[in-house]
């Protein structure tokens, strides 16, 4: 077996308007033509990816922020958030008027008003990522199509995400909900765009390694790339960790190695660099 790869997708495969560099696409199919083998690992339910990623062609999939494990089709993990557990997050959010979308495998399903109420922040989101046509991104956006009316309360939920109204809304959903795992996106801290709420105690690095444990792989042999502090737990657990020219400037700090911005041929360029290709 070659190394085995993992790849982030917002900011490290796709950039934050979701568009595909050609470039990362050659660099997957060759590598996985010389027999390393390449994965997903995202906060991302299956869903929320476009048929143009899936095309590329991957050896398995990490989703959920770690709670879902899939290896050439088969599922290797699946934690779900439980029917009881999703219940209580709707019915709070609710109660706090706080518009969400939970995110499965079988769909993006938001609230009520969420779509209404989510097109100014993901425009002021793709602003802060360098987006100076942030304020044309409209409802019929590729992540605004992919929200769809449903039932709510449910028994496949991998996370929820709720647009905050205040910081406190993400404080307060700690306290709330001791059972799972808060957290946010879309800034860092007060500046904070979005709270969620997944499976307690899952990580992309708890993932790998499930999913090492079931190849009978060695983690010297793993590669992680990522662009946010939430990859940074498999940054650390793999043998060798590449942040993104984009990322954060926590995960560049600690990365062995940082490649150029996702839109600046940064996959291509570290696959090269590592001698994947």
């Amino acid at each position: 077996m070659g190394k085995i790869i993992f790849l982030d997708v917002d900011g490290t495969l796709v950039d934050y308007e979701g568009n595909l560099p050609a470039s990362a696409v050659k660099a997957i199919r060759q590598a996985r033509a010389k027999g390393h083998r390449v994965y997903l690992c995202t906060g991302r339910s299956k869903a929320e990816n476009s048929q143009e990623i899936w095309d590329v062609g991957f050896d398995g999939y990490i989703g959920g922020n770690g709670s879902y494990v899939e290896d050439e089709g088969d599922v290797v993990m699946h934690q779900l958030i439980t029917p009881e557990q999703c219940r209580h997050i709707v019915d709070w959010l609710h109660s706090r008027g706080l518009e969400f979308y939970l995110e499965s495998n079988n769909g993006l399903f938001g609230s009520e008003h969420f779509r209404e109420r989510a097109l100014p922040v993901m425009q002021e989101y793709s602003r802060r990522k360098g987006n100076s046509d942030a304020d044309s991104l409209q409802a019929s956006s590729q992540f605004m199509r992919k929200i769809l009316d449903g039932e709510l309360y449910r028994d496949d939920v991998n996370k929820v995400s709720f647009i905050l109204n205040s910081y406190q809304d993400h404080l307060d959903s700690i306290a709330e909900f001791p059972d799972l795992e808060p957290g946010t996106w879309g800034g860092k801290g007060e500046i904070a765009l979005f709270g969620d709420l997944g499976v307690k105690d899952i990580t992309k690095a708890h993932a790998i390694e499930v999913l090492l444990g079931y190849l009978g792989a060695d983690r010297a042999d793993t590669i992680a790339f990522g662009d946010a502090k939430v990859d940074i737990p498999m940054l650390e657990y793999c043998a060798f960790g590449v942040a993104m020219g984009n990322g954060g400037e926590e995960i560049r700090a600690m990365a062995d190695l940082v490649t150029d911005d996702v839109d600046k041929d940064g996959i291509y360029n570290a696959f090269e660099k590592l001698g994947l290709l």
